[in-house]
């Protein structure tokens, strides 16, 4: 027998209820967390329609389409929570999806990890799992594919449903303050996107937060220490988190060289990771946090990026360049997901949005319902744009050339980006060399 799946009795109940629709096939996403023994799916998200084509979309499956919701969930997902895989509803015979399961799962691992700031670790899960259910029989089928390896096989797995899978879970988190300078070719015919050159500056950032050393409740803890110790088994945890951070020496000794622009990202950041309660090690909790801090701040200055880019195209070209301009990165908020205890998702605001959006956004990406005092908007500050003093403080350069992924070249005037995310504020400077 391969893996073993604990799941929340509450996704039965879910998966129930898209088999009385009707609809043709019905995909969706399996969300949860890995471990070394067993993994655990906590919900499931059903595929949105597309709007433009919604004929289509119920009556054959729309790879892309699939593997890009994947995509933008594991975006709202904190620390330790993923995509664990996929299910489709169908009452298509099992043996007859698997190779259709196999693409998906691999489009999809490759898909979300190419946002990835970090190098996969030898004890990361690289197994994705499917779930086959019939709408008729009700009969469930369980496989999972090991994503490392490209000849993989279906494997059976174990799928067990169970009440209050993570009512117990501990929860880990931080304030970290940002302050990091990207630079940017200057070049200015580069083919070099934007998201390249931001990614490639962001990785360097991203060795620093692996190198950091945290502190658990104000102690670093051997890696294989319980983080439970002292406590009650199942029972909740809360841990506060300090990260020390190394100042990045290579920066300030390297040689002078010719740049087009840069992006400054700076202020603090509101970070969480959830952690299961079979004996969870400091290690875990250490791993889970920093690669969620690596990941909402990658967010929200991709966000930013294809905001700029919807926004300039939507003007029908590229204006004369201005000496500065400000942007506000958006601000992370929390909701709970009642029936998976204490574990929240989180959403991505910007300041001109209000709390509808927000839960429109969480219906159609996650297909929960939510009212907006449900929603945690207290955990980071929105930005406000100072045209005084901030300005001041930095020096701002400019970068250009843009490249979006639906066209080979868009050329956009952007200055330095100045991400504030304290307690969160996020600001965007762009200004002109």
């Amino acid at each position: 027998m391969g893996r073993g799946y604990i799941v929340e009795d509450a996704v039965e109940g879910y998966l129930s209820k898209l088999c009385e629709q009707h609809e043709g096939p019905i995909t969706g996403l399996l969300i949860g967390q890995s471990s070394s023994q067993r993994d655990y799916v906590i919900m499931a998200s059903r595929t949105p329609l597309r709007e433009e084509s919604p004929l289509t979309a119920r009556n054959s499956l729309d790879k892309e389409w699939v593997t890009e919701h994947a995509r933008q969930v594991s975006r709202m997902l904190p620390g330790g929570l993923s995509v664990l895989g996929i299910f489709i509803i169908t009452d298509t015979d099992a043996k007859d999806t698997v190779t259709t399961l196999c693409q998906l799962v691999f489009a999809m691992e490759n898909l979300i990890s190419s946002e990835y700031l970090w190098s996969a670790a030898d004890d990361d899960i690289t197994d994705c799992v499917t779930l086959h259910v019939n709408p008729k029989t009700r009969k469930t089928i369980c496989r999972t594919f090991d994503t490392k390896n490209p000849k993989s096989m279906a494997k059976p797995a174990d799928w067990k449903y169970q009440s209050g899978v993570c009512s117990s879970w501990s929860m880990v988190s931080c304030c970290l303050n940002v302050d990091l300078l990207v630079p940017l070719p200057d070049n200015r015919t580069s083919t070099e996107s934007m998201d390249k050159c931001l990614k490639d500056g962001l990785k360097e950032w991203a060795n620093q937060i692996q190198n950091g050393i945290c502190l658990i409740e104000g102690k670093q803890l051997p890696e294989d220490a319980e983080l439970m110790t002292g406590q009650k088994r199942n029972t909740r945890q809360t841990c506060t988190v300090q990260l020390l951070i190394t100042p990045d020496d290579h920066r300030l000794s390297a040689a002078a060289q010719p740049c087009g622009g840069s992006v400054s990202v700076r202020g603090a950041i509101h970070s969480r990771a959830y952690l299961h309660s079979n004996k969870p090690k400091a290690r875990l909790a250490e791993k889970v946090l920093k690669r969620d801090v690596l990941s909402t701040v990658a967010t929200r200055v991709q966000m930013l990026v294809e905001e700029l880019l919807i926004s300039e195209e939507s003007k029908g070209g590229f204006k004369d360049k201005h000496p500065m301009e400000k942007f506000c990165l958006p601000r992370r908020i929390f909701c709970p997901v009642k029936l998976c205890g204490p574990v929240c998702v989180c959403d991505y605001q910007f300041s001109d949005e209000g709390q509808s959006e927000a839960i429109e956004r969480l219906k159609e990406m996650l297909d929960i319902d939510i009212a907006e005092e449900d929603l945690d908007t207290t955990q980071e500050t929105p930005a406000e744009i100072q045209e005084r003093g901030v300005a001041s403080e930095l020096t701002v350069e400019t970068a250009e050339a843009l490249e979006t992924k639906r066209s080979n070249y868009v050329g956009v005037v952007m200055a330095t980006a100045v991400a504030l995310l304290a307690t969160a504020a996020s600001m965007l400077y762009l200004n002109d060399i």
